[in-house]
């Protein structure tokens, strides 16, 4: 093939949606805002897409990382990728050939010029500080050991509403024991659970994505089961009404059912193991389910003498108190173990705060974890938080008179700061 077809073909960004869990991470990460996605498949969109592979590492299933040679002209759009259930396959080289030929001068015209953002109105992206990569003591992480399409079965052992809100608003906290199967699972890791039935189009509804709230030997220790934070969705983001289904059928289930599950998935937002860790979690609602697997972990290993850890500081956000899940257990929690802070922005007659509110109050203590080689940051919960979390990191950081991207940078690099949102 010579020069001028090859400038005709490109390797086009593609996701596998067999494999794909719908966790929007790499929409989440994407800089250029090159993946989109409906209510089955996310996709990538060719003529924006510019290969930075910026949302290859943070896949936490590895669907995100395939490729296609395409000619230009005719590279794979948006509504053909939402239409898939698996990839297709290469093109063979004749049909590349020929199909690049024709694309030449189709590609030989200049794109047209972009215009240069003006300065100060390029949005803040706090995906780009999120670490890819786990702390340096993290334990290994076994991840994809079952998929969609071979499955593993769970046995519900236990289902209870961990709030005190009424229907709308509860979130159950759900135990499946997986028996004879091997299942190792550490904090901060997820799985999927795959509703039986099919959608409107007659097709299997696709696996939905659950942080696991238990720690690495188990809900009960010693046994092989896991737990999940799971709250009754009743209404979308813009307070629409609807009925989630994944989530309506894990809260409904009963002891003694069983469920298909997938994963576990996760490499990265993985806890410390050395001594001394501190860690700082950062969470809102079910975005506590991998901060509950963290806390329970370190608790066990406090109480058998074997660990000598850090400093656990804990902002935990919710509309009330009664929307809290687990707000009666961590009460019960040792001032000396934990340092909590809740954040509550519902509450009748008080003013509203958020965790970043709580936050911006603790800024002395943030500052000094900042510098702190051995404090790692968990931020978990609804993507709206995000960006006010890492805005209030950089606050506390500027005011501290530390340069907030050369901190930033080494949080990153160093696996200290690792944002989880949905």
């Amino acid at each position: 093939m010579d020069r001028a077809v090859d400038a005709a073909v490109i390797q086009q960004h593609l996701i596998d949606p067999e494999i794909c869990i719908r966790c929007n991470t790499c929409e989440a990460t994407c800089p250029v805002g090159a993946i989109t996605h409906d209510d089955r498949n996310y996709v990538v969109k060719a003529d924006v897409c510019n290969g930075c592979m910026a949302c290859i590492s943070p896949c936490p299933t590895g669907s995100i990382d395939n490729w296609r040679s395409m000619p230009r002209a005719r590279a794979y759009s948006i509504e053909e990728q939402l239409t898939w259930d698996e990839l297709p396959g290469e093109l063979p080289p004749e049909q590349l050939a020929i199909e690049g030929d024709a694309a030449i001068e189709v590609d030989a015209a200049p794109a047209p010029a972009q215009a240069e953002p003006e300065p100060g109105t390029v949005p803040f992206n706090s995906a780009q500080y999120g670490a890819s990569v786990p702390p340096w003591s993290a334990a290994h992480a076994y991840t994809n050991l079952y998929s969609a399409k071979k499955p593993t079965t769970a046995t519900v052992v236990g289902n209870i509403n961990c709030t005190e809100a009424g229907f709308d608003s509860e979130t159950h906290h759900v135990v499946l024991d997986f028996g004879a199967m091997p299942f190792p699972v550490l904090e901060g890791q997820s799985i999927g659970i795959i509703p039986p039935g099919t959608d409107a189009l007659g097709r299997a509804h696709q696996p939905r994505q659950y942080s696991v709230a238990s720690p690495r030997n188990g809900e009960r220790p010693g046994y092989n089961n896991v737990s999940l934070t799971v709250k009754r969705v009743t209404e979308d983001h813009q307070g629409q009404p609807v009925r989630g289904i994944a989530s309506n059928y894990v809260c409904d289930l009963k002891v003694g059912d069983t469920v298909q599950v997938v994963g576990p998935f996760g490499t990265s937002f993985l806890m410390p193991n050395h001594p001394k860790s501190h860690l700082v979690m950062i969470c809102t609602g079910t975005g506590s389910a991998p901060m509950r697997a963290m806390t329970e972990w370190r608790r066990r290993l406090r109480n058998s003498g074997k660990f000598e850890g850090g400093k656990l500081l804990l902002f935990f956000g919710a509309r009330t108190q009664q929307e809290l899940p687990y707000f009666g257990p961590l009460q019960s929690l040792p001032k000396d173990f934990i340092d909590i802070n809740f954040a509550f922005s519902r509450t009748p007659g008080q003013p509203r705060h958020y965790v970043q509110d709580r936050m911006r109050e603790r800024a002395a203590d943030l500052a000094a974890l900042l510098k702190d080689s051995h404090a790692h940051f968990y931020v978990c919960g609804l993507k709206s938080m995000e960006e006010g979390v890492v805005l209030a990191l950089r606050d506390v950081a500027t005011q501290a008179g530390l340069d907030w991207e050369t901190v930033a940078a080494g949080l990153k690099r160093e696996g200290r700061l690792h944002l989880e949102t949905y």
